[in-house]
């Protein structure tokens, strides 16, 4: 399994959003996450991705993770935000 954490930069290999960067909020189990891109997958509506699906960043978006850690709100400017930063 590759090293998995909220918050990580990650994109897509495969699928029609091939090529697009997500960040993971939420790690369902060994195989699948919960994506989101604060455009058009939003917090409120994640994009389940098999992880043998996507290609990891060793970037994570300290922000977010901690917000997702604590169950506190993230918002969607907040993700678009850091994925301009980060990228």
């Amino acid at each position: 399994m590759e090293c998995v954490t909220l918050g990580q930069l990650v994109h897509s290999k495969a699928g029609r959003d091939k090529g697009k960067y997500f960040i993971i909020v939420e790690i369902i189990s060994e195989e699948f996450v919960m994506l989101a891109d604060g455009d058009i997958r939003k917090i409120s509506n994640p994009k389940k991705k098999k992880i043998k699906h996507l290609v990891f960043h060793d970037k994570i978006a300290e922000e977010i993770a901690q917000c997702l850690k604590e169950n506190k709100n993230v918002i969607d400017s907040q993700i678009r935000k850091c994925l301009q930063s980060i990228n």
